[in-house]
């Protein structure tokens, strides 16, 4: 049987290559179509998709972060790329 944290973490850098192709894809557009919103977009996804791995798996880690430390970390990773993606689609 699969234990929960390997499932966890498998789970996590799964998420994150699939937000990093998604973000690769925003950024495209953006350097195609010269387009503000999608570079934002792009920014979005990665912050909400992609930053939680690094911060939980490699900043949490490396700097001895509590749980507690590491959470914040993604909870602000996450609110940065909310704010990202609404100001895609309303700010521009």
């Amino acid at each position: 049987m699969v234990e929960a944290a390997a499932l966890l973490t498998f789970t996590s850098g799964a998420t994150a290559a699939a937000g990093s192709l998604v973000a690769w894809l925003a950024y495209q557009g953006y350097r195609r179509n010269d387009s503000p919103a999608m570079r934002y977009l792009a920014v979005g996804v990665a912050c909400i998709a992609v930053a939680p791995f690094p911060i939980t798996y490699g900043l949490g880690p490396l700097l001895a972060l509590s749980d507690a430390a590491t959470l914040l970390g993604v909870l602000l990773a996450n609110i940065a790329g909310l704010l990202a993606v609404l100001y895609s689609l309303e700010g521009t």
